[in-house]
């Protein structure tokens, strides 16, 4: 069947009638597909049942994989958002989580539901907030295992240095644009604030003393392939967050000896991008033990494969906090650490600042919840 475009018409003053009306159409098509696009970005959620290679050797699902799963439904959202505007194309960069509490553990055979919504859009930047539920689909019990907050930037799939522009987002009530401002300060603040720690971690010493910064401290190292990478070819920040949890967990495991899971994860920073053919190094270090928790400090550095002459540079810091459990996941005393030297004794005393303030934050934000 052969298809043919209807002859034009031209009026008195010569303007092709046909030809404006079909831009005219193409032009509200284009404007109801973004607005689509826009209703359908607000939201997003990712479900997948938890196997066997999600969990550690007792069932627990590793934080690492949840911390993934958020990342991935973040940058969906966030990218998705960033693109319902005309001009370059674009990808959500992960730039800063905040704080993130492991509410309840996960189990092999749950099945994880992780609910994103853009809460909050500055000019270059975007807010996502994150739920996850783990649902036991032969009992139909759920319950909330996570809540976090991550920031993106959009940047050009032309030019990754260039960060492109938000689109606006609709708030439901003039105090979610305040609220999210204050946030967005906030945040913006503190990684203005925060340094890179460029110290490397303690050097391995042998046949260190049991329960000693030494004696648990672990590394990861890490060839960045293409199965680790965005369309930038730069590393997704979820893969980033699962090697340190992977790496925290073991200098957990060692100090306890027992079966440990990811309590928390204060912010984490990520001060530069690490590129596909980057060797990284994943370095965590215990920091502070108390009755009942242990703060792991976890570095990320990386350095080109191929191009010797560049040096090995800080991509990434975090502190991971995690619990001991027995059989029945009961929480268990955490053995105190050992410490040596000055540095040790410092670390742990700001390792200890930090528990006070996060214990304080979590009593007043339960207090406030009654």
């Amino acid at each position: 069947m052969r298809c043919f475009r209807p002859k034009s018409s031209k009026g008195a003053d010569g303007v092709d009638r046909t030809a404006v009306v079909e831009k005219r159409q193409q032009t509200q098509n284009q404007q109801v597909s973004r607005d689509v696009r826009a209703r359908q970005g607000s939201k997003q959620q990712l479900s997948r049942i938890m196997r066997p290679d999600d969990a550690n050797i007792v069932g627990n699902v590793h934080g690492g994989t949840i911390l993934k799963m958020i990342e991935e439904a973040g940058c969906i959202i966030g990218t998705r958002h960033c693109n319902t505007q005309n001009g370059d194309r674009c990808m959500a960069a992960l730039v800063r989580v905040e704080k993130t509490e492991f509410l309840s553990p996960m189990f092999i055979g749950e099945v994880a539901h992780v609910s994103a919504e853009i809460t909050y859009a500055s000019k270059h930047s975007v807010e996502v907030q994150v739920n996850v539920m783990a649902e036991n689909i032969l009992t139909g019990a759920k319950k909330l295992t996570n809540k976090a907050a991550l920031w993106y930037v959009p940047c050009s799939l032309q030019n990754v240095d260039k960060v492109m522009e938000v689109p606006p987002i609709k708030y439901d009530r003039p105090e979610q644009e305040e609220d999210g401002k204050k946030r967005y300060e906030a945040q913006k603040m503190e990684r203005l604030e925060t340094k890179e720690r460029n110290e490397e971690p303690v050097p391995p010493v042998s046949n260190p003393e049991q329960h000693t910064v030494g004696f648990s401290q672990s590394s990861l190292i890490h060839l960045v392939g293409p199965s680790d990478c965005t369309l930038h070819n730069f590393v997704h920040g979820g893969v980033t967050m699962k090697l340190m949890d992977e790496v925290a967990g073991i200098v957990a495991a060692r100090h306890c000896n027992t079966n440990i899971v990811t309590a928390s994860v204060d912010a984490i920073n990520f001060h530069r991008k690490i590129k596909k053919g980057c060797v990284v190094t994943v370095m965590g270090r215990m920091t502070f033990t108390s009755n009942k928790s242990m703060e792991i400090e976890v570095f990320v550095d990386a350095a080109p494969l191929i191009e010797a002459e560049k040096a090995k540079y800080r991509a990434v810091s975090a502190f991971f906090t995690y619990i001991s459990l027995d059989k029945d996941n009961k929480p268990l005393p955490v053995p105190p650490l050992k410490l040596e030297g000055e540095e040790e004794q410092k670390r742990f005393e700001e390792g200890k600042a930090r528990y006070l303030q996060n214990k304080a934050k979590r009593l007043a934000e339960k207090e406030r919840q009654q």
